[in-house]
């Protein structure tokens, strides 16, 4: 009967700790190491910082341009990728040319190889890194605040809004994101994609619009632009610079 028991028991924790292992994958710290080592030595705009995260008190890699305004803008980069990779080095730099300190932040990635629907889990080590982001800037002096995010980057920019933003996030420019709506975000939001952007991009437009409940918020479609944005980079920093400029004073 004990043995019976003792088997069951050790069952029960081998399976909790299988499935507690398939829903938490770690981010993948040495591809994170390996990217940054390739990107700071050829760094040309901008310093690097590393912040360091509650969770595992892991050190990420940001890349910080200064700016005397006040306003300050993180960017979010998408799905296995890093934080001054094609447009999102266009963002982070074109927007501090505009007026805005940039810090773009490197967000947790998983192997090469997987799927999208095995980031979920990153989530909240993501939060992490925005809220950490977030205090980085504060502690700079700045007081507005906004998330500038791409693909992967906004879904995971949306846990971070959904949770408890800090009071000076005071809005949110979400591009490319494939969720069908910004309901439990309270902030102005700028949804833009292109009109030739990924298939459930387009197809949750729709949703996406009518939950855009905030003052302020708007959604913008650029004109034969892919999901990356490709050869419409300028269009999509002025929309987001224009944005920007409505919502933080």
């Amino acid at each position: 009967m004990k043995k019976n028991m003792v088997l069951g028991l050790a069952a029960g924790l081998l399976a909790l700790f299988s499935l507690t292992a398939l829903a938490e994958p770690v981010a993948d710290y040495a591809r994170e190491k390996k990217w940054a080592d390739e990107i700071v030595p050829g760094l040309v705009v901008g310093d690097p910082v590393y912040l360091q995260t509650p969770r595992g008190h892991h050190k990420f890699l940001t890349l910080f341009i200064p700016a005397d305004t006040g306003k300050a803008a993180i960017v979010v980069h998408g799905m296995g990728i890093h934080p001054d990779w094609g447009m999102v080095g266009t963002l982070r730099t074109e927007l501090a040319d505009r007026g805005f300190a940039t810090l773009s932040i490197q967000m947790p990635i998983l192997a090469a190889d997987a799927k999208g629907e095995a980031y979920p889990p990153t989530f909240p080590e993501a939060a992490e890194r925005i809220a950490e982001a977030v205090a980085f800037l504060k502690a700079k002096g700045y007081k507005e605040i906004a998330v500038v995010s791409h693909s992967m980057g906004s879904r995971m920019s949306r846990a971070y809004m959904t949770g408890r933003p800090d009071p000076a996030v005071k809005s949110w420019a979400s591009l490319g994101i494939s969720v069908d709506d910004y309901q439990a975000v309270k902030l102005p939001i700028l949804d833009l994609y292109g009109d030739n952007d990924l298939p459930q991009v387009l197809a949750n437009a729709g949703k996406r619009k009518q939950s855009l409940a905030a003052k302020g918020s708007r959604q913008v479609t650029i004109a034969r632009a892919d999901h990356f944005f490709t050869g419409h980079e300028s269009e999509m920093v002025a929309a987001v610079a224009d944005f920007l400029n409505a919502t933080l004073k």
